[in-house]
């Protein structure tokens, strides 16, 4: 089929080079000329495992394609996926403006019958008034439909996520439009479901937010196994056993982070409120999150006592492992915290250090993960990099002036780390 993707950001792009990789014809549209340039040239603006391959492939392939114009997009394709941002607001809230902006374009050049499908993450009602300025500004008075066709990926995995979904959700009325967005899925081998265009936006959100519940339950257990003197990974994978729970998303550390799970929960909040509903849960979830980083901290600072002028050793920066991200990373959270205090910051990532960089200049950024612990009078893991695991702990003990290592990941085990002679504290054990 003919599809345009108008954004070519995380979402966009890897979902474009997907759909492309399975068949489909592909244009991936984007405002941002130097991005649309770069892509032309092969180079990819983010790092996910697998997707520059994939773009390449199909460019190369012939079936995908790049381009500034909505215009171009509309008229070649049938189905069009809006996958621009929808950034955060001071109050919670979603910044619409860019949503609304490519309803309005898209009417601007509706000549025949189209499937828009809301791809961004959306607050309910979303589709709704996406399909009401389409119509308001359509000159043409064309036929459309509008779709809610949430994503559900998981940034490090996309393309595994893209390619095997758990289940695919079309929110929609429109038989046509339903038929349609099938046949884009067809070469997916996975349940799709069907519902009305406001049960596929509030679908995004709840998954997101149990999910982060689930992060923060754990969190909160971690407290509790440190006052009892038990250990949660034990306990987390006692609970993981029965299939009613799962393992997944049972893993006690610093807290959440990234573009997706701190926006969704605080959306949904606001959405919740504005339906008239007070949503306590969640609230104490992010309560729970946030204080988990600040428990982190008091424990580092109840071994160093004073921050300023001590030289920290910092491993990873992205929100997460498998991807150079570092929006809402509490990563660099921990990092503007020693800064702040005065510390000297040294760190290390395998793909994050160039978008780091931008953010965080003041950082001494290392080449390597042993040369965070050169004269360092800590090191602290805030990403779960599996390297960090087999990294060569006896030379990193060489380098440092205390051999002491704050694990906010749980990555290393502990009984090993205190046999070497280390200082060992983790979360929750």
């Amino acid at each position: 089929m003919k599809i345009s993707i108008i954004g070519s950001g995380y979402v966009g792009l890897t979902t474009g080079a997907c759909f492309a990789d399975i068949g489909h014809e592909v244009i991936c549209i984007d405002n941002d000329s130097s991005k649309i340039k770069s892509l032309l040239a092969g180079n990819i603006p983010i790092y996910e495992p697998g997707l520059e391959e994939l773009v390449q492939k199909n460019v190369k392939k012939g079936t995908l394609h790049f381009t500034e114009s909505i215009e171009e997009g509309v008229e070649k394709s049938l189905v069009i996926f809006i996958a621009v941002p929808t950034p955060p607001l001071e109050d919670g809230s979603v910044d619409m403006t860019y949503i609304e902006k490519v309803a309005r374009q898209i009417a601007a050049v509706l000549k025949d019958y189209r499937v828009i499908v809301d791809k961004s993450t959306v607050p309910v009602k979303t589709g709704e008034k996406v399909y009401q300025t389409i119509k308001r500004y359509n000159s043409h008075n064309s036929e459309f439909d509008v779709v809610s066709n949430p994503e559900f990926l998981r940034e490090g995995v996309a393309i595994h996520d893209l390619l095997h979904p758990d289940r695919v959700v079309i929110g929609a009325t429109s038989e046509r439009a339903i038929k349609i967005m099938k046949e884009v899925y067809a070469p997916f081998k996975a349940p799709i479901l069907i519902t009305d265009l406001n049960s596929a936006e509030l679908i995004k959100h709840a998954s997101n937010s149990f999910l982060a519940l689930k992060i923060s339950y754990i969190n909160a257990l971690s407290r509790i196994c440190e006052a009892a003197g038990a250990n949660v990974q034990m306990v987390a994978e006692g609970m993981g056993l029965d299939h009613r729970i799962g393992k997944h998303f049972l893993k006690a550390g610093i807290g959440w982070g990234g573009s997706c799970f701190p926006k969704d929960v605080a959306a949904f909040i606001k959405i919740s409120q504005e339906l008239g509903y007070d949503f306590k849960l969640l609230k104490e979830v992010s309560q729970i999150n946030s204080d988990q980083k600040e428990i982190f901290l008091r424990k580092i600072r109840d071994v160093l006592w004073v921050l300023k002028d001590k030289r920290i050793g910092l491993l990873g920066l992205a929100f997460k492992n498998n991807t150079d991200d570092v929006r809402s990373s509490v990563a660099m959270d921990l990092a503007r915290v020693f800064l702040k205090e005065g510390a000297i910051v040294q760190a290390f990532d395998p793909k994050a250090m160039g978008k780091a960089k931008e953010v965080l200049p003041s950082i001494h950024y290392c080449s390597s993960a042993l040369d965070v612990a050169e004269e360092a009078d800590c090191v602290v893991i805030a990403t779960e990099w599996e390297e960090f695991i087999n990294l060569d702990w006896k030379s990193m003990k060489s380098k440092m002036i205390s051999p002491i290592v704050f694990d906010g990941r749980n990555l290393l085990d502990k009984k090993r780390m205190i046999e070497m002679g280390y200082h060992y504290v983790g979360v929750g054990n």
